[in-house]
This record gives C-alpha cells, sequence and structure tokens, in this order.
C-alpha cells in the first residue's frame, strides 16, 4: 500500500468508480486536502465523509497558538504509577536516576559503580558492553571495559566489544530495525539487539535499587520510565529507542504511555530553573585571562522571572543540543521560542582529532591495522587520552603525557620495522607539538591540545552565535552549559570568551547529571513544557484544482474532464511552528467498503517551509499512518450505516509525535499506528 489520491466528490460515486478504474492501477495515491474528495489505499477505496459539515470534519484544526486553541485532555496512563526511572543514555556514558511521587522532591541517584577511572568521579558507567563470541549479553559499562581489558588479544578478537554506539542513531539517516552495529573486532550485530541489551541491563539494576528502597511490592505497571534523547534527532531515532526499550521489556507496547522519550536539553532545562545561588557556577563571576571585560559584581538571580528567556546547550559525548525557553508565570511552565538545534559538535570529536593524529604520525594503515588486531590495547588507548582530555586547561604550561600501551610500540616496531620515537621525529607535521617521553608516553604540548579541541570547540561557539542572532532568542538573559563536554575548562573559556559579554554563563554543580535529574522531573509532570517548536514541516501529498501558469503542466492530472494538480504538499504543521500542549490535527476517512479493514496514509516531511510539492527538492516520505479498521457493528444489509467515518487525531505538541483513531459512529476506538522506521 502506498498512499492517497483525491477526487471531485460532485459526480455519482457509480460513475467516479467507473472513471477511476478505466484508468487502471495506481502506484501512487496520496491523501487529501478538499472536502469533496476520494480516497484510495492501494487496491482500496475510500471516501470522506458527506455531511454537511464535512469541509470542517476534513479540514486541519489550527496549531498556532490563538487565544482559543482547541486543546484536548491529555490522555491518561491506563495504569497508575508510583515511581518514575529516568534513563540517560550518553554517547560516552549513561546511567539512571528515580523518584517516589509520594516524595517527588527526593530524586535517588544510581549506586556508585565498581571500577572507574583514576581520579574521575561520577555516578555514571562508560557507555560500552561486551558480548560473547555466541553474542550473549556478558556485561555493560566499567566492568565490561575491564574484562576486555584484561583478555588476551588473539581472544579479544573473538568478542564483540562496542563503545560510543549511540553516535551511530544519530548518523545513519535511513535507520530501520534491520540497522546494524559494528563491533571494535569488526562482526555486525543489528542495532536494535545492542540497545536493547543496554536497556535491560538498566532495568534490572534500576528495579533492585528501586525495591530496595521501599517496603512496597511493586508491579511493573506502577512504574513509569524516561529514556533521554538529543533533541536533534528525528522522529526514526526516537521510535528507535521505543522499540528497544519494547524489547528490553521495560515497558509493553499495549501500555505506550508507560514509556516517555524526554529530550536531552529540555530535562536540563526543566532541572536549571529550579536552581538555587549555591547550586551554581557564575563564569561571569570568575575573571578568566582571556582579556574578556565582564561586570563581575552581579549576582546569580535564581528566582526567574515573568517572561525570562534562557538558552540550555546541552555539550555531551557525541552532540550537542540547544534550546531556547521562556518562563511561563505564575504556572512555572516553559514556552519552547526556537526550535532545537545542534549538530555532531560533541567531545567525540576532539578523540577523532586525536585518531587522525596518530594517523598523521604513524600512517593510517597502521591505525586502522592496530585496532583490528589489537583492539583491547586500543581501547586501553582511548581511555588513557580521556582521562588526560578532562585534564586539559586553556593556558597550561605543562605537557600532557599520554601513555602508550606497550603493544602498541610493540606493533608498530614489528610492523614498520622502526621505533615509535622514530616516527615522530620523522613526522614534520607535529614535530614541534608533540614528543616522545622515554617512560613510553606522547608528550602533547599546549598547542597540540588547543589543535585537537579547537576544531570541535569552534562548531560550538559558532551555533550559539547564530542561534543568539535569531529575532525570537534576543534578550536572553542566561546560557546554561550542561553536559558532561560542559565540565571542559577548554570549552569554557571559548564560550565565556564569545559569549560573556551577551549573557550570564551558568553552569550547575555536578553538571554531568543535570539531564538525568532533570529527566525524572519531566516523568513526574511531562506537562511541564507548555509549547513546543516543531523540527520540520510536516504533511501529504494532494490533488488541487489545476491552475494555468500558476501550476507546472508536468503535474497536470485529468480525469473526468477536470484538470487537477497532483503531488502538492498540505501542511500538518510547519517548521519551527509554536504548537502548544494538547493541540491536535484532525482528519476525518471514509472506507470505500464496510468490510475495509486498513487505511494507509504517506507522511512528508521537510526541514524548510518554502516547499509546495512533494516532489521538491529536500522533500521526502518519512513516515506512515496506519487505520487498523474494525469490524463494524452491523452491515449496511443489516441496517448498519452504508458509510463509516473514522477520525483521526495527530498530536505534534508532545516529545513524540502521536496518533489517535475512533469510528464517529459507533465511538468504538480504532488502532491507529505511525511508524518512521519502515522508510
Amino acid at each position: 500500500m502506498s498512499a492517497f489520491r483525491f477526487f471531485p466528490r460532485n459526480k455519482p460515486f457509480h460513475s467516479l468508480l467507473r472513471g477511476i478504474f478505466q484508468r487502471g492501477a495506481f502506484l501512487d495515491i496520496r491523501p487529501i486536502i478538499s472536502s469533496s474528495v476520494l480516497f484510495f489505499v492501494g487496491d482500496n477505496l475510500s471516501v470522506p465523509s458527506s455531511s454537511a459539515n464535512s469541509r470542517t470534519d476534513c479540514s486541519i484544526e489550527p496549531l498556532t497558538p490563538s487565544p482559543s486553541p482547541r486543546v484536548e485532555v491529555r490522555p491518561r496512563m491506563a495504569c497508575p504509577f508510583s515511581v518514575v526511572v529516568a534513563i540517560d543514555f550518553g554517547t560516552t556514558s549513561s546511567g539512571y536516576a528515580f523518584s517516589f511521587t509520594e516524595d517527588s522532591e527526593a530524586i535517588h541517584m544510581m549506586k556508585r559503580w565498581e571500577g572507574g577511572d583514576p581520579g574521575v568521579a561520577n555516578q555514571k558507567s562508560p557507555t560500552c558492553l561486551l558480548l560473547t563470541p555466541d553474542l550473549r549479553f556478558h556485561s555493560f559499562g566499567f566492568a565490561a571495559r575491564d574484562f576486555y581489558h584484561d583478555l588476551d588479544p588473539d581472544e579479544a578478537q573473538q568478542w564483540l566489544y562496542f563503545d560510543k554506539f549511540k553516535m551511530k542513531i544519530h548518523s545513519t539517516c535511513d535507520l530501520t530495525m534491520e540497522t546494524e552495529l559494528e563491533a571494535v573486532n569488526g562482526r555486525r550485530v543489528a542495532a536494535i539487539e545492542v540497545f536493547a541489551h543496554a536497556l535491560r541491563f538498566f532495568r534490572e539494576h534500576a528495579l533492585k535499587e528501586v525495591k530496595e528502597q521501599t517496603s512496597s511490592v511493586l508491579e511493573g505497571d506502577e512504574i513509569r520510565w524516561v529514556i533521554t534523547v538529543p533533541a536533534v534527532w528525528r522522529q526514526p531515532a526516537k521510535q528507535f529507542m521505543r522499540e528497544a526499550a519494547y524489547l528490553a521489556g521495560l515497558v509493553s507496547p499495549d501500555c505506550p504511555e508507560q514509556l516517555l522519550i524526554a529530550l536531552e536539553p529540555e530535562a536540563a532545562s526543566i532541572y536549571c530553573r529550579k536552581l538555587r545561588l549555591h547550586q551554581v557556577t557564575d563564569l561571569s563571576l570568575q575573571p578568566m585571562a582571556n582579556g574578556v571585560d565582564v561586570n563581575g559584581s552581579r549576582p546569580f538571580d535564581s528566582s526567574f522571572r515573568q517572561g525570562d528567556k534562557y538558552i540550555v546547550a546541552d555539550c555531551g559525548g557525541g552532540t550537542v543540543d540547544l534550546t531556547v525557553h521562556q518562563i511561563e508565570r505564575p504556572q512555572g511552565t516553559l514556552k519552547e521560542l526556537y526550535k532545537a538545534s545542534g549538530g555532531p559538535y560533541g567531545a567525540v570529536g576532539v578523540d577523532l582529532a586525536f585518531e587522525s593524529m596518530l594517523s598523521q604520525i604513524f600512517g593510517d594503515d597502521f591505525i586502522q591495522s592496530f585496532k583490528t588486531k589489537r583492539p583491547a590495547a586500543w581501547v586501553d588507548l582511548t581511555i588513557a587520552f580521556e582521562a588526560r582530555k578532562r585534564t586539559a586547561a586553556p593556558g597550561g604550561a605543562n605537557a600532557l603525557n599520554i601513555s602508550l600501551p606497550f603493544s602498541f610500540i610493540d606493533y608498530y616496531k614489528r610492523h614498520r620495522g622502526q621505533s615509535v620515537e622514530a616516527a615522530l621525529r620523522r613526522s614534520k607535521s607535529v614535530m614541534n607539538i608533540v614528543k616522545w617521553s622515554s617512560q613510553g608516553m606522547l608528550r602533547l604540548s599546549q598547542e597540540a591540545m588547543n589543535e585537537l579541541f579547537q576544531p570541535t570547540i569552534a562548531n560550538i561557539v559558532q551555533h550559539i552565535e547564530e542561534l543568539m542572532s535569531k529575532p525570537e532568542v534576543r534578550g536572553v538573559r542566561f546560557l546554561f552549559l550542561v553536559g558532561g563536554f560542559a565540565e571542559s575548562p577548554m570549552l569554557q573559556k571559548a564560550i565565556h570568551k564569545a559569549l560573556g559579554c551577551l549573557c550570564r554563563i551558568i553552569i550547575p554543580h555536578n553538571v554531568g547529571l543535570t539531564i538525568l535529574k532533570g529527566a525524572v522531573l519531566f516523568g513526574l509532570d511531562p506537562t511541564v513544557v507548555r509549547v513546543r517548536r516543531c523540527p520540520l514541516t510536516y504533511g501529504v501529498g494532494v490533488l488541487n484544482r489545476f491552475v494555468e501558469g500558476r501550476h507546472p503542466r508536468d503535474k497536470l492530472l485529468i480525469k473526468d474532464d477536470r484538470q487537477w494538480c497532483t503531488d502538492i504538499l498540505d501542511r500538518f504543521v510547519s517548521v519551527d511552528q509554536s504548537v502548544a500542549l494538547g493541540e491536535v490535527v484532525r482528519r476525518s476517512y471514509t472506507p470505500a467498503r464496510p468490510c475495509q479493514r486498513k487505511i494507509v496514509i504517506n507522511i512528508y516531511c521537510s526541514a524548510t517551509d518554502d516547499v509546495t510539492y512533494i516532489s521538491d527538492p529536500g522533500v521526502r516520505k518519512c513516515g506512515m499512518v496506519t487505520l487498523e479498521l474494525p469490524q463494524p457493528l452491523l452491515p449496511p444489509a443489516a441496517g448498519g450505516p452504508a458509510r463509516r467515518e473514522i477520525r483521526a487525531t495527530m498530536q505534534f505538541g508532545d516529545t513524540e509525535i502521536k496518533v489517535t483513531a475512533v469510528d464517529v459512529v459507533s465511538k468504538r476506538s480504532v488502532k491507529a499506528s505511525i511508524d518512521f522506521l519502515s522508510n
């Protein structure tokens, strides 16, 4: 089944049928916009309602906030819940926290993990997963990393180690349930299985801690789960995480409201709006040796005023997400002022720059061979660099020493026939900024560290500057830096230098846990963000009357002596449009036959609003809505209605696009689903 096409309804129904079937098979059938139209779903014919007010029933409810928006009551969960568990699934580190609804002020953080890096104190675990050679789950986090480290090099090549695998979901433009991830040893596994293993691990550990905190016996349907994702993720990636959660057993697909997808910078914003003076570091009050003239006498005003605007920059391992919110008083809800933006500018960019530097020195062929033949040793090298990366500070006089594993030194000598030191002397591009230590370490000068950090940091600063230049964003009072990368002194100085004169730059204490705590608060009250901005334009393909000189001739379709223009994009919502929580888009459909059991509608999207046709550059099919129709209570021959009206309702104001439907005559619910992973 593909999509819909529509035709006028001012002719007798049977004459339209004759004309349609004379045309032959329809392979490209799209949705409607007019009230007098005819639908197709594959071979199934569908006709809109013919009631007197059908024009209203078939039209889209306005989504732009107005004095009297059409707002529906948000559906409550079918099962009550007594605890909220949030999982912050990060690129480099992950963790969970929970809160009981009867004591929502108390957020319980996950217990500290065994293992960990020397000098690094946090309550999150590395996002790395280890599978046995026969693809069974072995361990996650520090346990996975340490076990893999201790394996014999030859044995390690048989085990499947996944590290920073979340980035694959962001970078895959054609994400499906069949998308695969590549382990360090080169073997591939279905991505959905890898994510499900990780979520199942968190589920087991979180439930164990929750049960230790209460004397009550908790049932599975009493727990609301929250999973964080980057705000720049599109609908397919969000649906992918939901499907992985179903596979991991967090919730049942029959109770989808028990699982919430939280946007990372949005969760951080929810937490930041509650911060007090003693819980933050204000960079404006800490003069830096960067020549910036700031007024350090202004205290951080922890009580946001009505109408205050602020930006949250979530600087994580894989991505940097930016969101702009405004505080609404007196209710204290949040209004998004500009669509979430960002990109792959996380701390992983510094890691990739380091790998590129190693390739310049030792040769790309050697680095790739070493990663394949000595995967555990490569992981050791990345860990050593990560530890030094965290301590890198601007203006440091001392070089940073990075230990090279013995197997790296030995493998290079056997592979190239010369020493590592000789390779450094021969590499002119880094000769003066990277030295060799007799203790078996690379010595990176301050200039070398600047070269590694600069491209990633420059992208972040540029993106924030571009955002702050938007008319909707002018006048922001605060810029909150959150996420693990926000701890970097290199990043802090660069942002302070570029933006410190425009707004106050605030860093919450325990900045790496900000998103996790905010995700718990979001799970306790999902209505706290009242207005969001649409990241894309969404709509369906329709026919309109052909206008000579306005519509291109290649879009002309002649049917029953009438001229129609095909492929017109009928918008549901537009990019950066404000959509309040509870506002809906409605469409009514009527199956052609009483026994018809399914209607399928193709959804198209675009990153801009300057599009007219679904064939325009940048417009693509991104999903489909499926309506599973129940058997009619009475067939027409037994006194039932000759035509059925199915009313579909779509919500664009939540973190995920949702669809529901109802049989108007019988008032029975229609099973409705929206799929973004089948394209």
